[in-house]
């Protein structure tokens, strides 16, 4: 469901009451926005710290998720185009990383003399629950000291296995880890239309959604990569993974002059995706979007039926199969008989042992396995159906 073109003035007065409650923003800066055709772009970089420093002195914390890195190294070494090899991609991100960090140092000493700090990670760092929270301390430290944290996927080491897709991505996960009350995702266009603005001048900007359906996925599709790496459907599927965290997303074009001081006017900027009303803890938030899952379970229709209709655990003794290796504290997909994705879970063994003790009872576990850490395979407190997660998003890479 969704609003398009409504009454300016009541679009205002929720925006402003919606805002008045953020103490904590992420704000994710695509590489449309940084950089132009001679490299970064300075002008713009200016402008948005210049309205950062102006939210963290009216007492609001701002935590930047930043592209850009890649094509800031393309611009200095003459590039013209994004190389294919993991390798030569690494290597731009190297070269184009300290760029970036130089330009917004320079850029908030103007304003303020404001401290930032360089944070890169990889999705392997968000995975083990630890790290996790390892990596949440110190962005709560750095806030606490009035420093902002500058985030981006560190490019220079990751792979395929560990990518968090892209930096929309990055962004909601870091929105959940940090406990924001806002994701603003600013790119190269305004939001989001009903269909391509660049092919039709009739198309029209919505303003609010007030759920992520199939037809606003359908006008996402419809606006393709010319916003980055992501593009239109990576920044509404990053939206609703916050929105199904109890938080708000606006999606706005960061090449407009003073757009983050617009947006916390309450001004009609963007499009607003609303959150859901029943959300997940941030626990499940994390099982479901952050880690990695490392393989599947295919269960029964008696376990499909007790985990969905009861709330109930999976036992050992409803597994029919396993696919894939993982390790005790992974997350896997539940797949019923018809190969239905049906949940996602966090396991209590690893996949060797579940082998093992697949379609037993739970009392013959230590007789198998020569111990016993559960009865259950995966506890009800670590799953998370699919009625709570659209099918589409049980696809987290």
């Amino acid at each position: 469901m969704m609003a398009a073109k409504t009454n300016p003035h009541q679009i205002k007065e929720s925006r402003i009451k919606l805002l008045d409650s953020v103490k904590r923003v992420v704000i994710k800066i695509g590489s449309g926005v940084l950089t132009k055709a001679n490299g970064l772009n300075v002008a713009v970089i200016n402008n948005l710290t210049k309205d950062i420093c102006c939210l963290i002195e009216d007492g609001v914390e701002v935590i930047i998720v930043s592209s850009g890195a890649i094509a800031a190294g393309l611009k200095k070494i003459g590039l013209s185009k994004r190389p294919q090899s993991i390798s030569q991609q690494q290597a731009m991100a190297a070269i184009g990383q300290s760029t970036l960090m130089i330009a917004y140092e320079k850029a908030f000493q103007q304003h303020r003399k404001q401290k930032i700090a360089q944070i890169l990670i990889t999705r392997d760092d968000l995975t083990h629950r630890r790290r996790y929270l390892n990596a949440r301390n110190t962005l709560l430290t750095l806030l606490s000291w009035n420093i902002v944290p500058i985030i981006n996927e560190n490019d220079t080491v990751v792979v395929d296995e560990i990518k968090f897709g892209d930096n929309d991505n990055l962004s909601a996960m870091i929105t959940n880890l940090s406990e924001a009350q806002l994701l603003i995702n600013l790119t190269n266009i305004d939001g989001l239309f009903d269909m391509d603005p660049r092919e039709n001048e009739n198309a029209v900007l919505i303003d609010v959604v007030e759920k992520i359906d199939h037809k606003v996925t359908k006008y996402a599709s419809s606006i393709p990569g010319f916003l980055g790496t992501g593009g239109m459907t990576s920044k509404i599927k990053a939206a609703r993974k916050v929105a199904l965290a109890g938080v708000p997303t606006i999606i706005a074009n960061g090449l407009r002059p003073d757009i983050i001081k617009l947006i916390f006017s309450g001004e009609s900027e963007g499009t607003l995706f609303l959150p859901e009303k029943v959300t997940l803890c941030r626990r499940k938030h994390w099982i479901a979007f952050t880690k990695y899952p490392k393989g599947e379970i295919l269960i029964d229709s008696g376990a499909e039926k007790a985990i969905i209709d009861n709330g109930k655990n999976l036992l050992p003794s409803g597994i029919k199969d396993v696919k894939g290796r993982f390790s005790r504290g992974d997350s896997v997909v539940l797949l019923n008989e018809n190969l239905n994705k049906i949940a996602i879970g966090m396991v209590n063994y690893h996949s060797s042992a579940i082998k093992k003790i697949m379609g037993l009872n739970s009392d013959m576990i230590h007789s198998k396995l020569g111990f016993k850490d559960n009865d259950e395979v995966i506890h009800r407190a670590n799953l998370i159906l699919t009625d709570k997660i659209e099918k589409e998003m049980m696809d987290v890479t």
